[in-house]
């Protein structure tokens, strides 16, 4: 498998490259009222709508300063609010720094999903060229009621 790894308050982490549409210098968002903080807001992706967030607040770290290597990842998921079925669902994600495109087959160690409740999209962990690599669930980012509300287009439409 592919991954693309990236930054966030200094440490690594990495997502499947196959749900990457596309990665982004930061995007100015309009704010949303009465969402979470992690959620930066909504910013305009060839004529659609889509949810930015900031990965730092929703990895519970503090964000760091904006810089010239700050990237939006554009990721397409599977992930469908309840009541919904089929279709994806797109995000823009918040990262320092855009690594690499690293393979899960250069890892030299790996540590399965711990499972926790709050933080379900905590996958497991890699070692790889001697960095310790968290893997992202992207699927299991946003809870479900939260990607219902945020409007976000599904299989083209956006939510009603």
């Amino acid at each position: 498998m592919q991954l693309l790894t990236f930054t966030v308050a200094g440490q690594p982490y990495a997502i499947e490259s196959r749900q990457v549409v596309e990665v982004l210098p930061r995007v100015p968002a309009r704010p949303l009222p009465q969402v979470p903080e992690y959620v930066a807001g909504v910013f305009t992706y060839r004529g659609t709508l889509v949810p930015l967030i900031d990965l730092a607040r929703r990895l519970g770290v503090a964000p760091p300063a904006e810089r010239l290597s700050t990237r939006v990842i554009v990721v397409e998921s599977a992930a469908v609010p309840p009541g919904r079925s089929g279709g994806t669902v797109r995000l823009g994600l918040v990262a320092e720094n855009v690594v690499a495109i690293r393979s899960t087959d250069e890892a030299e160690a790996s540590l399965p999903p711990l499972h926790l409740p709050d933080a379900a999209y905590l996958a497991g962990m890699l070692r790889i060229a001697g960095e310790t690599v968290q893997l992202l669930d992207v699927a299991r980012l946003l809870p479900d009621e939260l990607v219902a509300g945020l409007g976000t287009a599904v299989a083209g439409e956006p939510l009603t």
